[in-house]
C-alpha cells in the first residue's frame, strides 16, 4: 500500500509537469535521477524548467540556421545572376575613347545620365522613333481636314519609313541577344539608322512646313537625349568679329549639367566660342578657349532668355537673364578677334572641326531664336528681346531662320512663339 501511494504520487508530480508544460509547446517523458531526501514534485520543477528552455533554445537556433541557409543560396543565385548580367553589358558596351580629347582633359563621364552601350543606344533611337511617330500621328489629324492626295502620299511614304526603321532596330536586337557582333559592323549598322533617322526628320518638317504658313523664324529645336549625333549646325560661317552679341531662348531641365546649346570652332582652335555647362559646374562661356563663368540658373525646366555680349577690348563681357543684367567681368580673351571661317554646331560641343562630339558635353533641352551681333547690344535692345518687343532687332551676322540651319541624328524641329511659348 505504501509503494502503491508513493507511485501515485510521483505521476500525479509528472502529470502537473506535463501540464503546466503544454503552455510552452509539445513535451516528453524524462527520467532524472533523484537524491532520496529530496521531495520529488519540487525537483521534477526544478529540473524541468531549464531542460524546456534549453530545448526551446536548440529548435529557434536550429530554425534560425535553416533560414540563413536558405538566404545564403538566394543570395548566391542573385550574385550569379547579376554578375552574369554585368559580363553581357561590358561585352556589349563600346571601348572607351583612347585619348582625353575635348577641352579638358579627364572630364569624361561628368554626367551621370550618359548612354555609352549599344543597348542604351537603340533605347535612344527607339525613343526618337517614337518621337517622330508622334509627331507623324499629329500631322495624320491635321491632313483629316484636308483630303489633299499629295499629303495623303507623303503620309503613307514617311509611315512605311517609320515602319522600316523599328524592324531595322528590333532586327538589330534580336542580333544583339543571339550573338555577339564586332565593332564596325556595329558602327555600320547605327550609321545607318542615324542616316535614316535624319532623311525620316527632314521629311516630316517639309511636311510640316506644308501644314501652316509659320514665320521662317517661329520654330524650336528639341534634344531629347544625350548623345553623340544629335545636333544642328549653320549652314555659313561667322565673319572676324572685335565685338559680339549672342542671344538665344532656352529651357531644360538635364542634371547635372545641361550640356552645350553652341559652339563655334576655327581651324586650329575647336572653342574659339562655347557656351557650355557640365557636371556640377556653373555654365561657362569660351572665347579662343579662355573661361568666364556666367552666374545663369537655367535647368528647372522653364523658358529663360540668356544674351552675353563682348568686345575685344579689355575682354569685357556682361551676360544678361530674362532681360536682366546677371554679370559681368573683363579679361576674358582681350584683343582677340573671333575668327571667320568656322564651324557653328547646335547642340554638341566640337573637339575637332565641325565634329569630335561627346555624349557627355551634349545638351539636353529646346532652344531657339538664337540670334548673333557683330557689336554690342544696348540694354534696352536685350530687354526687347527678353519681352518679345515689336521692336526686337534680329541677328545680323546669324539669324534664326529654317534655312539657315541644318538638322541632324534625330533632333526634331517645332513651332514655337516667343513669350507666349513661355512655361
Amino acid at each position: 500500500m505504501e509503494g502503491f501511494s508513493w507511485k501515485l504520487f510521483l505521476l500525479s508530480c509528472l502529470f502537473a509537469t506535463e501540464g503546466s508544460a503544454q503552455d510552452f509547446g509539445q513535451t516528453q517523458f524524462i527520467c532524472t535521477s533523484v537524491p532520496k531526501d529530496v521531495d520529488l514534485c519540487t525537483a521534477a520543477m526544478q529540473n524541468s524548467g531549464p531542460a524546456e528552455d534549453l530545448k526551446t533554445t536548440i529548435i529557434q537556433l536550429r530554425e534560425t540556421v535553416l533560414q540563413q541557409k536558405e538566404t545564403i543560396v538566394n543570395q548566391k543565385e542573385t550574385i550569379r545572376e547579376l554578375t552574369s548580367k554585368l559580363s553581357r553589358c561590358e561585352s556589349l558596351s563600346l571601348p572607351a575613347a583612347a585619348g582625353p580629347g575635348g577641352r579638358r582633359p579627364g572630364t569624361k563621364n561628368t554626367m551621370g545620365d550618359v548612354s555609352r552601350g549599344t543597348a542604351d543606344t537603340l533605347a535612344q533611337l527607339g525613343q526618337t522613333l517614337q518621337t517622330l511617330k508622334q509627331r507623324l500621328e499629329n500631322l495624320e489629324q491635321y491632313s483629316r481636314g484636308n483630303n489633299s492626295a499629295q499629303a495623303n502620299s507623303l503620309k503613307d511614304l514617311l509611315q512605311n519609313k517609320i515602319d522600316d526603321m523599328e524592324k531595322q532596330v528590333l532586327s538589330r536586337v534580336n542580333t544583339l541577344e543571339e550573338n555577339k557582333p564586332g565593332q564596325r559592323n556595329e558602327t555600320d549598322q547605327r550609321n545607318r539608322v542615324e542616316s535614316t533617322l535624319t532623311s525620316l526628320h527632314h521629311r516630316i518638317s517639309d511636311l510640316e512646313k506644308g501644314k501652316e504658313t509659320r514665320p521662317a523664324d517661329r520654330f524650336q529645336l528639341t534634344f531629347p537625349l544625350r548623345t553623340n549625333y544629335m545636333y544642328a549646325k549653320a549652314k555659313r560661317s561667322l565673319p572676324e568679329m572685335y565685338s559680339f552679341s549672342v542671344c538665344l531662348w532656352i529651357k531644360s531641365n538635364a542634371s547635372p549639367g545641361v550640356g552645350t546649346p553652341f559652339s563655334y570652332a576655327v581651324p586650329g582652335q575647336a572653342n574659339e566660342l562655347v557656351l557650355i555647362e557640365w557636371g556640377n559646374n556653373p555654365m561657362e562661356f569660351l572665347i579662343n578657349d579662355k573661361v568666364a563663368k556666367l552666374p545663369f540658373l537655367i535647368n528647372d525646366g522653364k523658358w529663360h532668355h540668356l544674351c552675353i555680349t563682348w568686345t575685344t577690348r579689355d575682354g569685357m563681357w556682361e551676360a544678361f537673364q530674362d532681360g536682366v543684367r546677371r554679370g559681368h567681368g573683363e579679361n576674358l580673351a582681350p584683343y582677340h578677334p573671333i575668327k571667320p571661317d568656322g564651324v557653328l554646331v547646335l547642340g554638341q560641343e566640337q573637339d575637332t572641326l565641325g565634329g569630335g562630339f561627346d555624349a557627355t558635353q551634349a545638351y539636353v533641352g529646346e532652344l531657339a531664336h538664337l540670334n548673333i551681333w557683330n557689336r554690342k547690344l544696348s540694354v534696352t535692345e536685350i530687354s526687347n528681346l527678353a519681352t518679345c518687343n515689336s521692336k526686337a532687332v534680329v541677328g545680323n551676322v546669324f539669324s534664326w531662320t529654317e534655312s539657315n540651319i541644318e538638322i541632324f541624328g534625330g533632333a526634331t524641329k517645332w513651332t514655337f512663339e516667343p513669350c507666349s511659348s513661355i512655361n
